[in-house]
């Protein structure tokens, strides 16, 4: 837990109590989670409240947003030194048709994408939809 305090802190974040819980049950997920799933993992915290925790992580660039396409947004750990901007830090993520559970391949980096003059990029996701490996196995 201590290793999460420090963390946070440098990251100029004051270490709550449903802050640290909520940074300890993002890193156990090896998954994207929305917000509405993360609130049932806390049966006593206030909707509000967890909205803000992810809100301060988002902006001091602890974790992602990710649109899979299902409607509903989910977030996920950004890796070690991330700056999560544009042309920064991008990958790809991986949306499973099966299991409905998105995940982050970090190791797969968007490449830099150049757009005519006169269009500025304001955000870029990309998606790949399809059978993830877990399930794929199942099906075997």
């Amino acid at each position: 837990m201590e290793k999460i305090v420090q963390l946070l802190e440098s990251k100029g974040i004051r270490p709550t109590a449903m802050r640290l819980m909520t940074y300890k049950r993002l890193a156990e997920l090896e998954v994207a989670i929305s917000l509405g799933d993360l609130e049932k993992d806390f049966k006593i915290s206030e909707r509000s409240t967890l909205f803000r925790t992810m809100k301060t992580f988002e902006d001091k660039g602890i974790v992602h947003q990710i649109e899979d396409g299902t409607g509903v947004l989910k977030y996920a750990l950004c890796e070690e030194n991330c700056e999560c901007e544009v042309g920064n830090d991008l990958h790809l993520h991986f949306h499973c048709s099966n299991c409905d559970e998105t995940v982050c391949l970090t190791e797969h980096k968007i490449p830099q994408i150049n757009l005519p003059e006169g269009y500025i990029t304001e955000d870029i996701n990309l998606v790949v939809k399809g059978v993830c490996e877990k399930c794929s196995r199942q099906s075997d």
